[in-house]
């Protein structure tokens, strides 16, 4: 559906280009449910607004490929569409759902306004209540009363906003929904209960669902792959519990390392230290000035894991 080949994207500044997204090659499946993980500062929603094709302004595409591969279920016809056209598809078949419910939504508007205002122009075109009852309908489907409609976003709870943004994305059966931090800021009852609707939605429609998050709790929790994102570059991507189990990249054994467990009362050993400034990342792995592991070929040279079947032979020195 979607597929990115050595993609490098990043930030014009006063003192200099920011490379926030470096090399990074990667697909998304039909009907999959893709994990993106890593510390802040790693590129994560960078890459998330280069695969919904939101470039301009300070972000720019600097190299690389970035196709959407979509078939019309009617006619069977297959459109491939480049990087530079992904605008076209907004609201048709992707959606984004970014972070901060407060932040996105409009405050002078009421949540009807919003949803319709949204909707491309054949959705608008069947009449007002037509328009409404078909809403109402989907609203009572992610457990949302009807009366929402009429709310302004600060007359509902965290929780309820953040289910209207779900709502947004998904009313017109998008075939992939990017979810940037969706559960941010929400206590974790009901960080589980957006996390279930999004799956709920998900199997429904059987479209793609990308879900940015540093917790990987959440992706163990409902992902099928992961790709674990670091300074710019993905390090390791693979099915989620298989690399839970087997940690290819000695990032990704560190993440999974700090996790908490039921019943372990092991102290557990959080990564010292912060990901390099992505103006000047360090040559060879990026990981190497963290890392335990590390050997001098590691400053030199850059692992390549991406992919490769459980068991396979890594280029990475991490043992």
């Amino acid at each position: 559906m979607i597929r990115l080949a050595n993609v490098r994207a990043g930030y014009a500044t006063p003192t200099g280009f920011v490379g926030a997204v470096d090399g990074v090659s990667l697909t998304i499946g039909d009907s999959e449910i893709l994990g993106i993980a890593g510390e802040s500062g790693c590129g994560k929603s960078t890459l998330i607004k280069v695969i919904y094709g939101q470039l301009g302004g300070a972000l720019s595409l600097r190299g690389g490929t970035v196709e959407a591969t979509f078939r019309d279920p009617a006619s069977g016809r297959v459109t491939v569409t480049p990087a530079e056209r992904l605008r076209e598809l907004w609201w048709k078949q992707i959606s984004y759902i970014p972070q901060g419910s407060m932040s996105v939504l409009n405050p002078v508007a009421r949540i009807e306004t919003q949803m319709v205002d949204g909707l491309p122009d054949a959705a608008r075109a069947r009449g007002r209540q037509a328009l409404r009852a078909e809403i109402e309908a989907f609203l009572a489907e992610v457990k949302l009363p009807a009366s929402v409609l009429d709310a302004y976003p600060h007359q509902l709870s965290g929780g309820m906003r953040q289910r209207v943004l779900v709502a947004m994305a998904a009313f017109f059966n998008p075939r992939l929904i990017l979810a940037d931090e969706p559960t941010t800021a929400l206590d974790v009852v009901v960080q589980k209960h957006i996390l279930l609707l999004l799956v709920a939605v998900q199997r429904r429609q059987r479209n793609a669902l990308v879900i940015v998050s540093h917790d990987l709790g959440v992706h163990y929790q409902i992902t099928d792959r992961l790709a674990i994102a670091y300074a710019g570059k993905i390090v390791e991507v693979g099915p989620t519990r298989a690399l839970f189990e087997r940690p290819r990249h000695p990032y990704t054994a560190a993440l999974i390392d700090a996790l908490p467990r039921l019943g372990d009362r092991t102290p557990r050993q959080g990564i010292e230290g912060r990901p390099p400034d992505l103006a000047d990342p360090p040559t060879g792995c990026r990981f190497a000035p963290r890392c335990s592991k590390a050997q001098d070929v590691c400053r030199r040279e850059s692992p390549d894991l991406l992919d490769r079947a459980p068991g396979h032979a890594a280029a990475c020195h991490f043992a």
